[in-house]
């Protein structure tokens, strides 16, 4: 026995699941927007370790990039080379694919993730085998930082 109320149709209740199903598998999005300085070589590296895990780039060149993190809300300890938006985050440095993807599927309520700094190793500052490691940090628009990934 179905109950229905005022206002609900038998459609919405045997196709209310499906659209849910189709709001849940909606695909993240992939279309990351890349801010950097003209000559910077690393940035250049990052970008195609993104474009190889499946990102979509669209890079724009300018001659400060300080202004554009400080804008976006990015910690001044955070600064990096490069600062990207993606998904309604804040994404500096070199933050390797696999941490933005979890970004993006876990949905934290934070402001953005940061690779401060540019650690050897890192995506777009591969040298040979040498590794050092680094941390993704989350923060917040509060100014609150944690770690988010160990690398």
């Amino acid at each position: 026995m179905v109950l229905m109320t005022e206002g609900v149709s038998r459609r919405f209740i045997l196709l209310a699941p499906l659209a849910l199903a189709a709001c849940a598998a909606a695909p993240r999005p992939r279309v990351i927007e890349v801010v950097k300085t003209p000559t910077c070589d690393c940035c250049t590296g990052w970008i195609e370790h993104l474009r190889a895990a499946g990102f979509t780039a669209n890079v724009t060149d300018v001659p400060n990039l300080h202004p554009v993190s400080q804008r976006l809300g990015v910690p001044e300890q955070l600064h990096s080379c490069h600062t990207s938006t993606i998904g309604g985050y804040v994404v500096e440095g070199h933050v390797p694919a696999a941490d933005i993807v979890r970004l993006l599927d876990e949905r934290p309520d934070i402001l953005g993730i940061a690779v401060p700094g540019m650690p050897i190793g890192s995506p777009g500052m591969e040298q040979g085998d040498e590794r050092e490691p680094y941390q993704t940090i989350a923060f917040t628009r509060d100014g609150r930082l944690s770690v988010f990934a160990s690398h």
